[in-house]
């Protein structure tokens, strides 16, 4: 049973940092590209970042430069390091990987940030 479990998130202010978790299990991780995705309040979900199994790593305009996607295979564990946060990056954060052709997203996890 594939499963992706988030952590991390919270509350910061302008200019904080905080870390996103997302491990994953049911799968062989080191062969997944793994994204990260967030919807901010009532507005569509967008991709923020994703990682290649060879590790290349994609970041959109808005957050590059600032998050940095990480993973550690042997804990089947990808990271959103986000550091300079802004109060624009205030959204519920989903990580998400697409396995034997399903998708499969996290729980969720609300970062919210305050000026």
């Amino acid at each position: 049973q594939v499963q992706l479990v988030q952590s991390g998130g919270g509350f910061a202010q302008a200019g904080g940092s905080l870390r996103l978790s997302c491990a994953a299990s049911g799968m062989i991780f080191s062969h997944e590209a793994v994204l990260w995705y967030r919807q901010p309040p009532g507005q569509l979900r967008e991709l923020v970042a994703d990682i290649s199994s060879s590790g290349t790593t994609y970041y959109s305009d808005s957050v590059k430069g600032r998050f940095t996607i990480s993973r550690d295979n042997a804990k089947n564990t990808v990271y959103l390091q986000m550091n300079s946060l802004k109060v624009e990056d205030t959204a519920v954060y989903y990580c998400n990987v697409n396995y034997n052709w399903q998708n499969y997203w996290g729980q969720g996890t609300q970062v919210i940030v305050s000026s």
